[in-house]
């Protein structure tokens, strides 16, 4: 990655549906010049704190402080080194908060952090949070879930099928700050393309937000709109957590400095078929085409030809049998982590698809029938002006353009949800104002 390629960022935070605070915090240190850029790069970060009320707060910010702070004091050494080093430094330090306070005791946070460096990405991770990367049409997880469902599988020694359907799937088995010392995933260098876009966030997000959609709205939106997307959707489908969001495009090579060469890493079912396969079709068509025209020819030999040509068809219809096979384990093994350090653990599809607009066309419908019928105060011209624009791109397959203004309308939709909430808030916390008996006129209305 070259100091010119020019970076577009994001980051959002929400407190969620369910939650009175907000655990969660974030960090973003952008190098201001080439020479901090050589030594440094760029830092991203989040962190999800646990521990009630106040004291997974502070122990995610003390993260979000320190890592930082840290990272660029460690000039000496490696990037790698020096971000592993600022996570155990932060471990350290809150656990030391923890242990001053019986009330701090065995406060944590996990805790993700990127930077992207001369020599790539790289990664320091502890927990559950997450750190994605986009490329081309595939978005591939790039951390490993510390987590019991994760460590389980890790072990083998039961079938996803039974963990994921009996195993919780919040329990952390790894964070910073209940123990003195911490282990500290260190991922990559992974080396940076043009156009690649980095997604670090916490769980309350991939909770309830599917890969695929992650994928999509990191694709083809910008990185705020993105962002904006992603928390409304993870509160439309309940929001019980703190959701935090940082969201990394990088720019392009400028035409005077070395291009990448593309290379095509595509290891999916699709790009597995080689000359074997080939070969294999193409014996079979002969045998079809030449089994088919034999009687005619030859018609005392039509059996031969006949055999042949049911041959050909068997041999066709056994290679669609396994390529299917092969496509579906492909995408039950995209599902699961991979267990091999370095490489991405899980990927899925970043391909916008009609089916992906139309549900957003439907919750977006769904969210206005409620606005209206439960009278939300809503910014209805704004809000018409984006939803007619989004029906007329669904209807001529603008697709992109369609994604981009319902993402809208539901985002001002959204700010009505959070208007009502916080007036049942102050009615809660203060009591509804007292009103006059039917008949009657207050002193106001006088």
């Amino acid at each position: 990655m070259f100091w010119e390629q020019k970076i577009e960022y994001a980051a959002l935070t929400d407190i969620g549906f369910r939650r009175r605070n907000n655990q969660d915090s974030y960090a973003v240190q952008v190098a201001s010049d080439r020479d901090r850029w050589a030594h440094r790069g760029h830092l991203f970060l989040v962190a999800d704190g646990m521990g009630g009320h106040a004291v997974g707060e502070l122990a995610s910010k003390i993260a979000a402080d320190t890592i930082p702070h840290t990272y660029q004091k460690l000039q000496a050494e490696d990037p790698a080194e020096a971000l592993k080093s600022a996570v155990v430094t932060a471990n350290a330090t809150i656990n030391a908060r923890g242990e001053m306070n019986r009330d701090f005791t065995r406060m944590g946070t996990t805790c993700t952090t990127l930077v992207l460096c001369p020599k790539g990405a790289v990664i320091a991770h502890v927990g559950d949070s997450r750190a994605y990367r986009v490329r081309a049409d595939r978005i591939e997880q790039l951390t490993f879930d510390h987590s019991l469902q994760w460590e389980l599988l890790r072990q083998g020694k039961m079938s996803p099928e039974e963990i994921f359907r009996n195993e919780p799937r919040n329990v952390i088995t790894r964070s910073l700050g209940p123990h003195p010392a911490v282990q500290v995933d260190v991922e990559g260098p992974y080396a940076t393309r043009p156009h690649d876009v980095y997604l670090l966030c916490s769980d309350g997000l991939t909770g309830l937000v599917r890969d695929e959609e992650i994928g999509i709205a990191c694709r083809e939106l910008p990185p705020a709109e993105a962002c904006r997307l992603l928390v409304d959707l993870a509160n439309l489908r309940g929001g019980p957590d703190n959701i935090t969001v940082v969201i990394v495009r990088v720019g392009a090579i400028p035409p005077e400095l070395p291009q990448e060469t593309e290379i095509d890493d595509d290891n999916s079912a699709e790009g597995q078929f080689g000359w074997s396969w080939l070969i294999a079709v193409f014996l079979a068509g002969i045998l079809i085409i030449v089994g088919h025209a034999w009687p005619y020819f030859n018609f005392e030999r039509r059996i031969e030809g006949l055999s042949m040509e049911a041959l050909g068809v068997t041999g066709v219809g056994a290679l669609m049998l396994t390529w299917l096979r092969m496509r579906r384990r492909a995408r039950e093994l995209a599902a699961l982590p991979q267990m091999t350090p370095g490489t991405p653990y899980r990927t899925a599809s970043a391909k916008l698809t009609p089916e992906f607009v139309t549900e957003l066309a439907n919750l977006e419908n769904n969210l206005q029938r409620s606005a209206v019928e439960e009278g939300w105060s809503i910014e209805w011209t704004e809000h018409n002006r984006v939803f007619e624009a989004a029906k007329t791109a669904l209807a001529e397959r603008r697709y992109t353009e369609s994604l981009r203004d319902f993402a809208r309308a539901i985002h001002v939709l959204v700010g009505g949800i959070h208007l009502l909430r916080k007036q049942r808030d102050q009615i809660l916390r203060w009591g509804a104002k007292p009103q006059p008996p039917k008949g009657e006129e207050s002193v106001e209305g006088k």
